[in-house]
């Protein structure tokens, strides 16, 4: 990570200043998983479990000269498995946050959404990025790119709602919320303008808490207060945007990977609506976007912890 991604040192600070979390790394067999959870452990982040095959977890950790002698393995053969010994592990109380390790993401999304796991909260499962783009000012949350495709209204709430708490558990007290589609006017033939209006009448309902939210705008008003003037609106989301509520997956994915490979954005990327938050990474990632993915892991787990202290108190 570099002094161009000034957010993503400053988001790692704030996790590491408040210890590291403990983490089941489910099945770690490539050199890239392995890594990316002893560099997080390493930077403070987190204290790693591994979940998997021993003598491959081993054979790997000596290929790449990687020392596990402090680091505990929970011997299982299977990715499915894994899995599951990994949400027992949230279970018993021996982790705190998941991570992905080498299988695939439907693997280990259907295993963890499973009714064996136990994972599972009345909130639906969504994914948030958390961008840092060098070249804008604050961070962007960007959901739901990864996990629902084509997500209907009800299912949006819970994306929108989730996002805003990942970005509560950054610092953010009031976030700014956008949610996009290709106009600003509500226009039946396009249903996501109708989506993003009854999203903000739910956040003005008390529906969804805890954020600002204004749609249906487009991208360039969602981050350009000049474009939205230029255009004649008037939104208090406009170039101070946090959160970007995206149509469906097409939209969302085009657009996290068009910061990350034109603007050299990092991103870290977690799931929500869990009993535990999954550090969700792709092979193509970056180490820095899978050490500050777990950072958003284990600020989410501190901040609900912290929320559960202050009503405790109350």
């Amino acid at each position: 990570m570099t002094g161009d991604h000034d957010k993503s040192l400053r988001l790692l600070e704030r996790a590491r200043g408040q210890g590291a979390i403990s983490t089941a790394v489910i099945y770690p067999c490539s050199i890239e998983s392995l890594k990316g959870a002893l560099e997080a452990a390493d930077a403070g982040i987190i204290t790693p479990v591994l979940v998997g095959p021993r003598i491959d977890i081993e054979r790997i950790a000596r290929q790449s000269g990687l020392d596990l002698s402090c680091v505990p393995i929970e011997d299982v053969a299977h990715p499915l498995e894994a899995t599951y010994r990994a949400a027992a592990l949230v279970h018993e109380g021996r982790v705190q946050v998941l991570m992905k390790g080498s299988l695939h993401t439907d693997e280990l999304m259907k295993a963890a959404a499973s009714r064996k796991a136990g994972l599972l909260t009345p909130r639906r499962v969504s994914h948030v990025f958390v961008m840092d783009v060098p070249t804008h000012g604050r961070l962007l949350f960007v959901a739901d790119a990864a996990i629902n495709v084509a997500p209907k209204l009800r299912v949006k709430r819970d994306i929108t709602q989730n996002a805003i708490d990942c970005a509560h558990a950054t610092g953010i007290e009031t976030p700014k919320v956008a949610v996009l589609s290709a106009i600003e006017t509500v226009n039946e033939a396009i249903p996501s303008t109708v989506d993003a209006a009854a999203l903000r009448d739910m956040a003005q309902r008390g529906e969804i808490v805890g954020a600002i939210v204004d749609g249906p705008l487009a991208f360039d008003n969602a981050i350009s207060a000049d474009a939205a003037r230029l255009k004649g609106l008037e939104t208090p989301v406009a170039g101070a945007v946090d959160v970007l509520i995206v149509p469906g997956i097409e939209a969302g994915n085009i657009l996290y990977k068009s910061l990350v490979y034109l603007n050299n954005a990092v991103a870290a990327g977690v799931v929500m609506g869990m009993r535990a938050p999954i550090v969700l990474t792709s092979r193509a990632d970056s180490s820095a976007s899978r050490v500050a993915s777990a950072g958003v892991a284990c600020l989410l787990v501190q901040h609900r912890l912290a929320s559960a202290a202050a009503g405790t108190a109350r």
